[in-house]
């Protein structure tokens, strides 16, 4: 333990840190409190956060800080600040995540990125009756790791998580079953694909026009975009057309949208810009009060977009494409001749081949959906020997049938389905839309 201390401090680069500037942080984990609060662990880069003060967080977040605690000589002190090079937790912000900025976004990028998720599975409690609490533990679970991605596929009821590799399963069954009481199994591994767009589409609806039912009018064209690129949200309309917050909240749905595409994977590397805009201002009769029938609100602005942007995509239409991993695989020279075959029959290239004296290194390319085949098949291959190891490199077109992926929520891939949906959701005790939203 001495030599790790001694070798963090000497050989690691000292964070920079700027006491007098903006208040800057990043938020790297969550927790909960004995009360169920949520308490976020934030790093400091610059200036400072203050009990009581109001503070940003991700992308609209701000709240005010009700605690903090710092930590020096290895525990946590309540205080009343904490400042650039310190790490603190923080009470009072109910809607923040891990890995959302706090205070100013910083220019240079502090973040890390971790590859996403390859893979997913189903995740079933052994007891029927505890199904509502599973949906909670595993919510739990996903503010302390994001990248679990929980979803709820709502014709059968059935919640599902991403993974990096089966072992994760049993990290996962095992935290249920310690923290939460709640025996679990998995249903078996699938992969995770993504959707690209082939062409442009472009759509629009205009306030006032049928068939259009809300108090809004939105135009989107999508296009596709450089590979890795992720999403990108444009504004063509007229800047004073609308308030901001009504850009911001069609920029949000647009990107909440893509999530499922025409085959129910997320979409990406893509442009989206917003073509038209317009709203009706808040009006009344005479001197009544605000009246929601003749005046727009963002929630019709929400609620339209999905429609334009799934007529839009629909017309680019989409191509499916599977995760590739990058393998680096060392097993003794003589084993290669049973090795090969099976690493084909695995759908697996082996692009270079180094051999030295007896040990052989071989780099390619394999299907994300395969890698646990190779690893289980490896050490019958290579008596034992052989070491694989394999990071997510690119995704590739899939070959043969489409494969597609159950949706979740009110989604625009049926119109009359997505504005029966809406509707009943509209319907709800205020109490049961805040909990679904939850």
């Amino acid at each position: 333990m001495d030599s790790l201390m001694s070798g963090i401090a000497e050989l690691l680069p000292a964070a920079g840190r700027d006491v007098d500037g903006p208040a800057s942080g990043r938020v790297f984990k969550i927790e909960r409190g004995a009360a169920g609060e949520k308490i976020a662990y934030v790093r400091m880069f610059s200036g400072a956060v203050r009990t009581r003060g109001r503070v940003r967080f991700g992308r609209n977040g701000e709240r005010k800080v009700t605690a903090i605690n710092v930590f020096a000589d290895g525990s946590a002190v309540r205080r009343e600040t904490v400042s650039a090079g310190q790490i603190g937790k923080l009470w009072g912000l109910a809607e923040i995540h891990v890995g959302d900025a706090v205070g100013a976004l910083r220019a240079h990028g502090e973040q890390r990125q971790f590859a996403p998720p390859t893979l997913e599975t189903v995740v079933i409690p052994r007891n029927r009756d505890d199904k509502g609490a599973l949906r909670v533990a595993l919510a739990q679970l996903a503010e302390q790791d994001p990248l679990i991605n929980v979803r709820q596929e709502d014709t059968r009821q059935e919640l599902s998580v991403s993974l990096y590799g089966e072992v994760q399963k049993e990290v996962i069954g095992a935290t249920l079953a310690a923290e939460f009481g709640l025996d679990v199994t998995f249903r078996e591994t699938t992969t995770i694909c993504i959707e690209r767009p082939v062409g442009t589409g472009s759509a629009v609806e205009r306030l006032r026009q049928a068939p259009n039912p809300f108090l809004a009018t939105v135009g989107l064209r999508i296009e596709p975009a450089a590979v890795g690129s992720g999403v990108t949200f444009l504004i063509e309309a007229e800047l004073g057309s609308m308030p901001r917050a009504f850009f911001r909240a069609v920029e949000d749905t647009v990107r909440q949208t893509l999530q499922q595409g025409l085959h129910g994977w997320e979409v990406t590397d893509c442009t989206v810009a917003m073509t038209h805009s317009g709203y009706l201002g808040r009006h009344s009769l005479g001197h009544q009060p605000f009246n929601k029938s003749m005046s727009s609100t963002g929630e019709d602005l929400r609620k339209l977009t999905p429609l334009v942007l799934m007529n839009a995509l629909q017309q680019a239409r989409t191509v499916v494409c599977e995760p590739i991993h990058r393998f680096r695989l060392e097993a003794p020279t003589d084993t290669l001749a049973a090795l090969l075959p099976a690493l084909t029959l695995l759908r697996a290239v082996a692009q270079t081949q180094v051999t030295k004296d007896a040990s052989s290194t071989l780099q390619g390319h394999i299907p994300a959906a395969r890698v646990h085949e190779l690893r289980q098949q490896l050490p019958a291959l290579t008596r034992g020997e052989g070491v694989v190891e394999c990071t997510v490199n690119h995704y590739e077109p899939v070959s043969g049938a489409i494969p597609t992926r159950p949706r979740s929520g009110c989604h625009p891939h049926n119109r009359d389905e997505y504005l029966q949906c809406v509707a009943r959701r509209a319907n709800r005790p205020a109490n049961q839309r805040r909990a679904t939203r939850e």
